[in-house]
């Protein structure tokens, strides 16, 4: 039975492995519980403007760093007329900068999350927990992933 996971992802793994089967990287484990990885986060909640969306999304990649989180999915919206809205275009334009600057690893657009693209693949192999999220397979529009 597992009982331990990887500090890296946070990933069960099984006892006696030198590396993590999903992330590669040499193991620090922890146990089971004290990882918490996967926090989804509604940045449309409440209308915000975008002003307000974008200083959430701060407070919030800050909190789940303090929590030790490893992915996030963020609920953005596609925008009410179905062309996509200024929230979704704003954040992901944000998090392209945060990946840049090295502050967030990797972006899984809501499109791409899925068992049959290279990135959404990618990602649920990492995060296999992630396979039973609502959205795997939707191509949802309105949210994107986050690995920290």
């Amino acid at each position: 039975m597992r009982d331990i996971c990887c500090g890296v992802c946070g990933n069960e793994v099984e006892p006696g492995l030198r590396r993590c089967p999903f992330c590669e990287s040499e193991l620090e484990l922890v146990a089971v519980g004290q990882i918490a990885l996967h926090k989804i986060i509604n940045l449309k909640q409440g209308m915000p403007t975008v002003e307000q969306a974008l200083a959430r999304l701060d407070r919030e990649l800050e909190q789940a760093r303090l929590e030790q989180r490893r992915v996030l999915t963020l609920i953005h919206g596609y925008g009410s007329s179905g062309a996509g809205g200024i929230i979704r275009q704003e954040v992901r334009i944000r998090l392209q900068y945060l990946q840049h600057r090295g502050r967030i690893s990797d972006i899984v657009i809501g499109e791409d999350f899925s068992t049959r693209s290279g990135v959404g693949l990618n990602l649920l192999r990492r995060f296999p927990v992630l396979r039973q999220h609502g959205d795997v397979n939707r191509g949802n529009l309105g949210i994107t992933l986050v690995v920290l």
